[in-house]
């Protein structure tokens, strides 16, 4: 098969450069080729795509900003492959990547894939906390980690991947962002393909974001979840919930706390001292581990905040989604 990585760009020149330097080593010794989509930016990445022309066969397009999902569709439309490989411009892709990706589906083909990903040591103190908040067990970016069940994973679509034939019958992405990952993934199912968690197929996913849009982010997150349970009410699970009942629990145990019961604002802390305990285990460093904690807070209360938002206004008060949240859905 030939694979064609299809990556959509904005303003993030930078990152299209180490994107690339990190695919101009791979060890995967057949043709593929690479495909950006600059999706309406100011400061394009012509020059570094130009870079690497004599190291990867790379087709570079400039279109209007029409969001992510667009982009995406559009860089497949246009690409020559057979199965399309899904990276967002802040990864770096190991050297084994595209023959674990090979390996993986020569052993049982299925018409799409997600794989995790992982931090790098040269990572920043706090883009290794969120790393850890996104993918540990311990909270709710386990399902990104490899939690959910491999033979039914929903993928992420910084590490994606989606045969030709599936793009044509799917259409691909929607218009909504964040959320366009599981809602492709459902309406794949519906129409009888079968998704897999192919584990060793991890990148390094950079997240060069900030505390604030970090927040920014996994509140969108939270907003998009319920939107998706009202589209496909067969596939909601009680787990989504969580981040929101973790919040209203914490706003229960400060009023006990005034009536002299702490047990529950006890749990809390020893939840919180786990995970500074873990993160510190696992990245080495004290600072780190605390500054999980910060992630960890940050990503329930971003998460939980806007899935309660979004579930009154969509699932309580039926609003369309498009009207309760025009900011999350991009005109295609």
């Amino acid at each position: 098969m030939f694979f064609s990585l299809i990556i959509p760009v904005y303003n993030r020149p930078d990152e299209v450069d180490e994107l690339l330097q990190s695919l101009s080593s791979s060890e995967y010794s057949k043709p593929f080729e690479v495909v950006l989509v600059e999706d309406g930016s100011t400061i394009p990445c012509l020059e570094i795509a130009e870079k690497y022309s004599n190291k990867l066969k790379i087709s570079y397009y400039f279109k209007e900003n029409s969001g992510p999902g667009a982009s995406r569709n559009f860089g497949m439309e246009k690409a020559q492959g057979d199965y399309f490989i899904i990276f967002d411009s802040d990864c770096i892709i190991p050297s084994t990547y595209l023959l674990e990706v090979e390996k993986a589906l020569n052993d049982n083909y299925v018409d799409c894939f997600g794989g995790p990903d992982r931090a790098l040591d040269s990572f920043s103190d706090i883009q290794k906390a969120i790393n850890f908040a996104m993918t540990s067990f311990l909270t709710t970016g386990g399902i990104r980690g490899g939690s959910e069940k491999i033979g039914k994973f929903q993928p992420r679509s910084f590490n994606m991947g989606l045969s030709k034939k599936a793009f044509e019958a799917s259409s691909g992405f929607g218009n909504i962002h964040p959320g366009e990952d599981p809602d492709l993934t459902i309406r794949l199912w519906n129409l009888g393909f079968e998704t897999r968690l192919f584990s060793d197929a991890y990148v390094y996913h950079k997240r060069r974001i900030d505390w604030e849009k970090f927040s920014i982010q996994v509140n969108k997150f939270g907003k998009a979840r319920p939107i998706l349970n009202s589209w496909y009410p067969k596939y909601s699970k009680i787990t989504f919930f969580f981040p929101t009942i973790f919040i209203i629990g914490l706003v229960v145990a400060a009023f006990l706390m005034l009536i002299n019961h702490d047990w529950l604002l006890q749990l809390y802390f020893v939840y919180f001292v786990f995970i500074f305990l873990v993160s510190t285990f696992k990245n080495k460093s004290l600072k780190i581990g605390a500054l999980s904690v910060v992630a960890v807070w940050k990503q329930f209360y971003g998460y939980g905040v806007g899935f309660l938002e979004s579930f009154i206004k969509v699932i309580v008060l039926r609003k369309k989604p498009q009207e309760a949240f025009p900011n999350l859905f991009f005109r295609i």
